[in-house]
């Protein structure tokens, strides 16, 4: 997909503040804290067509609204994926200035983790 200049420079403020793990660093940490949450910030249809194993859904459009209710604890540690990286970057940005201290991007999204071959749910 091709990005627009303005989108890559809002997105790339948003990665100055916020931290990336890989998925392997993902995976680690999902592993080493049992409360920590994956969540896919894509639509609806991508989530439907298939999504990483275990992760809820908030997308991008509503998780700044839902987050509180789904997600009281701010302290709860939250990796954040998308497609490639950017609309994660974007919601982990606005979720740490709603006071989420521990979130994190996925860099690489969805096309990452399944290029690892890391568990897949179909629909």
């Amino acid at each position: 997909m091709i990005h627009t200049e303005g989108f890559l420079k809002l997105v790339n403020d948003a990665k100055s503040r916020v931290k990336e793990v890989s998925v392997a660093e993902t995976q680690e940490r999902l592993d080493a804290n049992p409360n920590a949450l994956l969540i896919d910030v894509r639509e609806d249809h991508e989530w439907q067509a298939a999504h990483a194993q275990g992760a809820e859904h908030l997308g991008k459009g509503i998780i700044e609204r839902d987050i509180e209710t789904t997600v009281p604890d701010k302290s709860t540690e939250l990796i954040l994926y998308c497609g490639g990286g950017y609309r994660s970057a974007l919601a982990a940005d606005a979720l740490q200035t709603m006071g989420y201290s521990n979130v994190w991007s996925m860099a690489g999204g969805w096309k990452a983790w399944k290029e690892s071959g890391a568990p897949v749910e179909e629909g």
